[in-house]
C-alpha cells in the first residue's frame, strides 16, 4: 500500500514526488476527457494532477497517457508460456493486471498446480487475480486428475489476490438446479461469479442469471449479447485465438454504450499474443471499426477493473496504482512506455528484468497414459452413417454432421478426399486406457496427423489424423517429452513444441516457443491444413459445455443434449 501519509503529502505538494510525468495528454476515465496535466507518483500510487515540484521527470509531450490496460477473463496456460514470460509478453502491449481462470493446471494438476502457479506469479511486474475454477471437471463427460472440491475453491480463494469463482461453465446444472453446482457460487469468500453460457438465451438464461452469475464471455450474436446485457450481465467482449467475437459484438456498443461491457482474450497463443498483441489489438480492432477511441479505452480498463471490485485500478486518478502507459497515437495503442506501480517496466518494447521461477520435477511429471496401439485406434462398422464433429471456423461452437464413412476390412477409415480425419481423445492423468474415438472435418488433413496434450479442460491427450500409425506415433512423442503438440508423418514424428510443465507450458523463452510453433504450423500447412489456429481449434473438440458436438476420453458428447451419444447413427 506504501506510504498514504506521505502520499498524501505529495497531493498537497508539500512533499516532492518521486516521479512526474510531464506534457502528455491524460485519459480522464471518468468523463472521456483528455487532460492536459502534468502526473504526480509518489510509493507506486498516483498523488494528483497539476503542478509538481522535484522527482524524476518523464517527457510525455506528444504522447498520451492511458491507464494499464486489464484483461476482464484468460486462462494464461493457453499462452503456453510459464507466467513471467507470459509477462514478458503482454506488458509491452500495456497490459498491467489480468484476472485468471486457472482451470487449465488445476485439471492437470489439481489444487497443488492452481497454488504453486499463483506462487510463481507473486513478485511478476503484472498483477495476475484469480478466480476459482468452479468447473473441474467441465462435466461429468471429462476426465481431470481428480476433481475441485467446495473446499479447494475456499483454499484459493484465500489468496492475496483471489476475488471470485470463475466461470460456472455447467450452466445446464446450474439451470436444472442443481445442488452442488449451486452451491458453488455460495463458496466463502467470493465476491462474485463469473459464467459460461453459450447461447443460453430467455428463460434458460433467467434461471442462470438468478443463480448469482453476473457476466458471460460466450456470446457470439449481437443478439445474444445484447439480451444478457439487458437483463444485468456483464458482457466480456472476447477475441481469442479461435474464437473472434470482437466485430460481431460492436454494434452492441455502438448502439447501446460501452456500459456492462469489458474486453477479454480468454484464450490466445503465443504468436497472436506477441505479434499482434494483446488488449491493445482489441483497442486498435475496435477503433478501426468506428468504435470512439475513449470507449474503447474504457473498456480496456476502468470497466474490467469496476466489474471484478479493483477499485484502485483502471483510471489515472488520485489514490489509484501507478500503472499506465504513454503511446504516441490512439490508433495503434502501442506503448512506448510502461509503468507499472511508478515503475518503468518497459521503455521501447524492452522489458526490465526481473526474477525467473524455476519448475519442480512434480509440475513436469504430468503425463501417465497408457499405452496405445494402432488397433486401439480401430473404429468398427458396418457403413452406418456416423456423427461428425464440423469445425466452425473462428468459433468454439461446432456442427453436429452426419457422415456415411468409407470401410476398410470392417472398420471405419479416415477419408481425405472429402475432409473426414479421425479424431481420438486418450486419458492421460491415470492410464486407464480409456480413448473417446470419432471423425472430425474442417481441418483439411490430407495426410498424416497431429495431437496436443492441451485439450480443453481436462488436457487428456487430443489426436486428429488420417493414419492410425501416425495417430499412434503422436500419442507416444507426447507421453516420452510429458507433453505438448506434435505432428507425425510416415509413421514418425517431423515437428514438435514441447511443453514440459504440466504438458501445457513450455519452460523456454518466448521466442524460441515463437520459433517451434511457426515450424510446427507451416508442416501442418504443407499436410492441407489451412484454418487459422488449428491447435487451439484442435484443443476445444475435447471441451463438453460448448455446443454441439464435442468428444472426451469417454465418448461424442451432445452437449444440447448434455449426453453420450453413439458413433454410429441406426
Amino acid at each position: 500500500m506504501g506510504n498514504r501519509t506521505r502520499l498524501v503529502a505529495v497531493a498537497r505538494g508539500d512533499e516532492p514526488p518521486d516521479l512526474v510525468i510531464e506534457g502528455a495528454r491524460v485519459f480522464g476515465a471518468f468523463t472521456k476527457e483528455w487532460l492536459d496535466e502534468d502526473v504526480g507518483i509518489a510509493d507506486g500510487r498516483i498523488a494528483g494532477l497539476g503542478r509538481f515540484e522535484g522527482g524524476e521527470r518523464v517527457d510525455g509531450r506528444q504522447q498520451f497517457l492511458l491507464p494499464g490496460f486489464i484483461d476482464a477473463h484468460v486462462h494464461m496456460e493457453s499462452s503456453k508460456l510459464m507466467v513471467d514470460e507470459f509477462a514478458r509478453a503482454v506488458l509491452p502491449h500495456g497490459t498491467t493486471a489480468v484476472v485468471t481462470d486457472p482451470h487449465e493446471i488445476a485439471n492437470v494438476l489439481g489444487t497443488d498446480g492452481v497454488h504453486w502457479l499463483l506462487d510463481v506469479c507473486e513478485g511478476l511486474p503484472l498483477d495476475v487475480f484469480v478466480m476459482a475454477s468452479s468447473c473441474v471437471p467441465a462435466s461429468g463427460f471429462e476426465s481431470p486428475r481428480r476433481p475441485l472440491t467446495r473446499g479447494d475453491l475456499e483454499s484459493i480463494l484465500r489468496r492475496s489476490h483471489a476475488l471470485g469463482v470463475a466461470e460456472m461453465m455447467n450452466f445446464p446444472g446450474v439451470i436444472a438446479g442443481d445442488h452442488e453446482e449451486l452451491a458453488k457460487l455460495e463458496v466463502a469468500g467470493a465476491t462474485h461469479a463469473d459464467g459460461h453460457a453459450p447461447g443460453v438465451r430467455g428463460r434458460a438464461l433467467d434461471a442462470y442469471l438468478a443463480a448469482g452469475i453476473r457476466s458471460d464471455h460466450e456470446a457470439t450474436t449481437f443478439e445474444e449479447a445484447l439480451e444478457k446485457r439487458r437483463k444485468g450481465m456483464w458482457v466480456l467482449i472476447r477475441e481469442a485465438s479461435n474464437a473472434r467475437n470482437l466485430l460481431s459484438l460492436l454494434p452492441l456498443v455502438e448502439r447501446y454504450g460501452p456500459e456492462s461491457c469489458a474486453f477479454c482474450t480468454d484464450d490466445r497463443e503465443p504468436d497472436f499474443l506477441v505479434r499482434e498483441g494483446h488488449i491493445n489489438q482489441m483497442c486498435r480492432l475496435a477503433v478501426k471499426n468506428g468504435i470512439a477511441v475513449e470507449d474503447a479505452i474504457l473498456m480496456a480498463s476502468l470497466h474490467p477493473a469496476r466489474y471484478h471490485g479493483l477499485t484502485d485500478r483502471g483510471a489515472i486518478a488520485p489514490g489509484y496504482r501507478a500503472d499506465f502507459f504513454l503511446a504516441p497515437d490512439l490508433q495503434e495503442f502501442k506503448p512506448s512506455k510502461v509503468f507499472k506501480d511508478g515503475r518503468l517496466a518497459v521503455d521501447d518494447g524492452v522489458v526490465a528484468d526481473f526474477p525467473r521461477s524455476e519448475v519442480p520435477l512434480w509440475v513436469r511429471r504430468s503425463v501417465r497414459n497408457a499405452p496405445v496401439a494402432a488397433g486401439d485406434l480401430a473404429i468398427q462398422s458396418d457403413g452406418s452413417p456416423v456423427r461428425v464433429i464440423g469445425i466452425i471456423p473462428g468459433q468454439l461452437l461446432t456442427n453436429a454432421e452426419v457422415a456415411t464413412p468409407r470401410t476398410d476390412k470392417g472398420h471405419a477409415v479416415a477419408d481425405p478426399q472429402r475432409d473426414l480425419a479421425k479424431i481420438a481423445v486418450v486419458e492421460r492423468h491415470h492410464a486407464t486406457g480409456r480413448i473417446g474415438k470419432g471423425f472430425v472435418t474442417g481441418f483439411g488433413l490430407k495426410r498424416g496427423a497431429f495431437a496436443s496434450t492441451v485439450a480443453h479442460d481436462a488436457h487428456n491427450i487430443v489426436v486428429v489424423g488420417t493414419s492410425d500409425e501416425d495417430m499412434v506415433a503422436c500419442i507416444d512423442r507426447l507421453a516420452e517429452t510429458g507433453g505438448g503438440i506434435v505432428v507425425a508423418e510416415g509413421g514418425s514424428v517431423r515437428e514438435e513444441l514441447r511443453l514440459p510443465v504440466a504438458g501445457l507450458l513450455s519452460d523456454q523463452p518466448y521466442e524460441q516457443v515463437l520459433r517451434d510453433m511457426d515450424r510446427v504450423l507451416e508442416l501442418l500447412g504443407t499436410l492441407g491444413v489451412t484454418i487459422e489456429s488449428p491447435f487451439m481449434s484442435l484443443s476445444f473438440l475435447a471441451l463438453s459445455v460448448i455446443p454441439a458436438l464435442k468428444v472426451t476420453d469417454r465418448g461424442l458428447i451432445d452437449v444440447d443434449a448434455f449426453e453420450i451419444v453413439p458413433l454410429e447413427i441406426d
